[in-house]
C-alpha cells in the first residue's frame, strides 16, 4: 500500500501539529502519538484513532454470550468467544469504516467534520482503501471460521448489511436503522456461537440493541445536520429536527423494554434474573442521565454524549456476566 500521497508527520511529543490528523478524533490518541507514520492513514481510515465504534460493535456480542450463558452456564469456550469477538469487532469495524469512507469520499469532502478523513484529504487512494478493507475482512474471516456452522453463516449474512449501510442515507430518512441492524448483529452471532442455535431471547436482545443504536447514532448525526441538509444527505437527526428529544426518549424506552423481555423469556433463576434486570434498569438510567446534559445544537455536546455510550453498553454486559456466574 504505497500509492497514497505521503504527508509529513509532526512530532506529538514536541507539540508540533500532526499532518493528516482527523478533526473529530480524540486528542492524544494512540495512532497519532505512537503508530509508525506509514500506518497512520490506514489506521485512521479504520477509525483506530476513535475506538468508540469498536466498543459499540463489541458490546452486543458480549451481551449475546452472557445471555446464552445465563440459560446454560459459562463454558471455557466462552473465553475464546469473548476474546475473538473483541478482535473481530476491531477488524470488522475497521473494514466497515473503510468501505463506508470509500463510498462516501465525495460526500465527506463536502462536510466540515469529515473532509479531514484519509480518503477525501488524499492521504489514502481509493484503490489502496479497497485493498486495506479486504485485508481486514480476511483477518476477521479467519476468526469467524473457528465458530460453529450457524455462527459462520450468520457472519457471512452480516456482510449484506455492511455493504448496504453506506448507501442508506441516500434513499431513506432512517439510515440509523441499517446501522443498528449491522452493529448489533453480533448479539445474534455470539449467542449462536455459544448455544448452537437462536432462541427468542437473542432476537429480543437484538431488537434492544437496534433501538439503542437509533438513540446514540441520532445524537451523533446531529453534529452534521446543517451540512447534511446542504448536500441532501438524509438522517433521523434531520427527520426528527426539533422533536428529536422525544424520539430519543422513545428509543431509550424501547431498548430497555426489549432487553427486559430478553431476560424474562429466557428465563434464568430468580436471583440471576433480578441482577440482570437491575443491569437493564441501569442501562436505561445511564441514557436518561446523558440526556440531561445533552445539547443537540452543540456538536461538542453531541460527540461527548455519543462517546458516553461506551459506558452505557458496558453496564448490561457486566450485569449479565455476573448474573450468569450466580
Amino acid at each position: 500500500m504505497t500509492d497514497q500521497p505521503q504527508l509529513p508527520e509532526g512530532d506529538p511529543s514536541s507539540g508540533e501539529p500532526l499532518a493528516g490528523i482527523v478533526s473529530d478524533a480524540p486528542t492524544d490518541n494512540w495512532v497519532d502519538r505512537f503508530a509508525p507514520p506509514a500506518t497512520r492513514p490506514y489506521l485512521r481510515l479504520s477509525r483506530a484513532d476513535r475506538p468508540i465504534g469498536t466498543w459499540l460493535l463489541l458490546f452486543p456480542c458480549l451481551w449475546g454470550i452472557a445471555l446464552a450463558a445465563l440459560q446454560d452456564g459459562f463454558r471455557p469456550w466462552d473465553l475464546w468467544l469473548a476474546l475473538s469477538c473483541g478482535i473481530g469487532a476491531f477488524l470488522m469495524r475497521g473494514a466497515g469504516c473503510t468501505w463506508n469512507d470509500f463510498t462516501d469520499r465525495k460526500i465527506d469532502a463536502a462536510v466540515a467534520r469529515t473532509r479531514s478523513r484519509p480518503l477525501p484529504s488524499g492521504q489514502v487512494t481509493p484503490k489502496a482503501a479497497l485493498v486495506w478493507m479486504a485485508v481486514q475482512a480476511g483477518a476477521a474471516a479467519l476468526i469467524l471460521f473457528t465458530y460453529n456452522a450457524l455462527a459462520i453463516w450468520l457472519g457471512v449474512a452480516s456482510l449484506a448489511l455492511v455493504l448496504i449501510y453506506p448507501f442508506a442515507k441516500r434513499f431513506t430518512w432512517w439510515p440509523q436503522v441499517f446501522l443498528g441492524l449491522a452493529f448489533n448483529w453480533g448479539a445474534l452471532l455470539a449467542y449462536a456461537a455459544h448455544a448452537g442455535e437462536l432462541r427468542l431471547p437473542a432476537v429480543f436482545l437484538y431488537l434492544s440493541g437496534i433501538a439503542w443504536t437509533l438513540y446514540y447514532d441520532t445524537i451523533y448525526a446531529h453534529q452534521d445536520r446543517e451540512d447534511d441538509a446542504l448536500i441532501g444527505v438524509k438522517s433521523t437527526a434531520r427527520l426528527f429536527a426539533e422533536n428529536s428529544r422525544r424520539w430519543l426518549f422513545g428509543f431509550l424506552v424501547v431498548a430497555v423494554v426489549f432487553m427486559a423481555l430478553a431476560l424474562i423469556v429466557a428465563p434464568p433463576a430468580p436471583l440471576p434474573l433480578l441482577v440482570s434486570l437491575a443491569g437493564t434498569w441501569a442501562f436505561g438510567a445511564h441514557m436518561v442521565w446523558q440526556m440531561r446534559g445533552l445539547d443537540l445544537d452543540a456538536p461538542t455536546s453531541c460527540l461527548r454524549t455519543f462517546r458516553a455510550n461506551r459506558d452505557t453498553g458496558l453496564i448490561p454486559a457486566l450485569f449479565l456476566a455476573v448474573a450468569a456466574l450466580l
